[in-house]
């Protein structure tokens, strides 16, 4: 099955949407990857959920990506002897180092990093940001605090601070442990929450090794300060609306949604938009408007992926949630104004041969009006360099690394065949006139542009592009 659009469609599996044959429901109705939230998901699990989406992955006889999505640091604060207290704006409030239960006038904070971290003037956010405290005064075991908004605070809320920046990595004691599981499971993607700065990545991409491509959810004000580096370190992004919009000013986030999407396309690398896309979806059969112009915009952004969280994992209507997303990608790409838009959003190429060999392959392809951009790649890098140019020719991905084609199937365009490698450049051509005749992409006569690296199964070394026709065997003829 070929899909009638470009962007991707990423779908969090949950209680609604666990059992292989919904799994396999959901990608019916149009979700081209899966995300496993490990923060609420045991290690058995998870590999339940692996191997139901591969068994439905041979069935279909379609790549399938699988993401795996760590929790992060959660910082809450202790406990009160009255579960909770009513503060008022104005009066002082301490977070301190003292296990005791709380009261009106203090709480335990279980965390020595912030403590110590925190200067006056720092905002501190509880519960989503429903109370905002501002520091006054700190010694490194006790931070006095002015309540400037929000009248309740009650046991074991979270902590967010969006100006303080701690000295401690993005990955705790249940991420290396959930890294390590993911890592011996058969993931694609793995997704680092709360990153603050690029050392984070670095530490996590040792652990790696190559073995998942990491994908940081921009989700802290720290963040968006150092994106270039992030991006320079990462392999994906992620636009984690949710807590972007706790700690930033909501009327921020639509703008910093724009800025990371155009980075990463700039980058070549995967973007995906996530959080509360298609939010009243949970409960009812229907988005509002405002949701599906949320959705509509992230695809005229050019954005790779759009991402359903509880929409899929836990509402009532997970599969209408994903036909609903497949419906409005469908029409926003077929919208009269979607390719200039597009177009005008597409960066200059790198001075690489295979920035320019893309690049090439596009303005061919859409001046010869060729059925498909066949690009061979093994280490995934061809395909993401097609798929940066965003073309209005279709992309096919070949690949004889499985694991290639799996991770591309979350960047925008791209129609991913795991095929056996070429033997030479005849089989190649052959091959590719092949593959898109079965794949309907092109019919007899019709003509199609491949782009790969010679000489053959040389990662890194797009150099070459070649026009062919389908024969009327589904072969290839110049």
């Amino acid at each position: 099955m070929k899909r009638a659009r470009k962007v991707k469609i990423l779908a969090t599996l949950g209680p609604a949407s666990s059992e292989e044959h919904q799994i396999q429901k959901l990608w019916e109705s149009g979700a081209d990857a899966f995300r496993i939230n490990m923060s609420h998901c045991s290690h058995d699990l998870m590999r339940t959920l692996v191997g139901r989406i591969r068994a439905v992955e041979a069935r279909v006889g379609r790549p399938i990506a699988i993401l795996g999505d760590l929790q992060g640091p959660k910082l809450r604060v202790g406990t009160f002897a009255n579960k909770g207290e009513d503060l008022k704006p104005g009066q002082f409030f301490t977070l301190d180092d003292n296990p005791a239960p709380g009261d009106a006038t203090r709480v335990h904070l279980p965390h020595p990093e912030i403590l110590s971290s925190v200067e006056p003037g720092h905002r501190l956010l509880i519960d989503d940001g429903k109370m905002q405290l501002v520091c006054e005064e700190t010694d490194g075991k006790a931070l006095t605090c002015r309540v400037v908004s929000g009248t309740r605070i009650s046991d074991k809320k979270g902590v967010s601070l969006p100006d303080t920046t701690l000295p401690v990595g993005a990955l705790t004691e249940k991420d290396y442990k959930d890294l390590d599981a993911i890592l011996a499971s058969d993931f694609d993607w793995v997704a680092l929450s709360f990153i603050q700065r690029p050392e984070d990545l670095a530490e996590v991409r040792k652990i790696a090794r190559g073995r998942v491509g990491l994908m940081s959810k921009i989700e802290k004000p720290q963040a968006v300060q150092r994106l270039a580096e992030i991006i320079e370190l990462s392999d994906a992004l992620m636009v984690a609306r949710g807590d972007l919009g706790v700690e930033m000013p909501l009327e921020a986030v639509p703008g910093i949604q724009k800025q990371i999407t155009r980075a990463a396309r700039r980058a070549g690398k995967p973007v995906v938009v996530a959080t509360q896309m298609l939010e009243s979806m949970i409960t009812a059969p229907v988005p509002t408007r405002a949701e599906v112009s949320d959705v509509a915009t992230a695809v005229f952004e050019g954005a790779d992926a759009v991402m359903l969280s509880a929409e899929s994992a836990a509402g009532q209507y997970p599969f209408d949630a994903v036909a609903t997303m497949n419906r409005i990608a469908e029409k926003v790409e077929r919208d009269p104004t979607y390719q200039g838009i597009i177009a005008a959003q597409r960066s200059e190429p790198e001075k690489t041969g295979a920035d320019a060999i893309s690049m090439a392959s596009r303005q061919i392809a859409e001046t010869l009006n060729l059925s498909a951009i066949v690009t061979y790649t093994a280490s995934g890098t061809t395909g993401l360099r097609a798929s940066r140019e965003r073309p209005k020719t279709p992309i096919i991905t070949l690949s004889p690394v499985v694991s290639t084609a799996r991770r591309l199937t979350l960047a925008w365009g791209c129609h991913c065949v795991v095929t056996e490698d070429a033997a030479d450049l005849d089989d190649m051509v052959d091959r590719a006139c092949r593959i898109a005749f079965d794949e309907g992409f092109g019919k007899p006569g019709d003509r199609i542009i491949i782009t790969a690296g010679v000489p053959l199964r040389t990662p890194g070394s797009t150099n070459m592009l070649r026009i062919a026709y389908i024969g009327g065997d589904g072969l290839g003829g110049i």
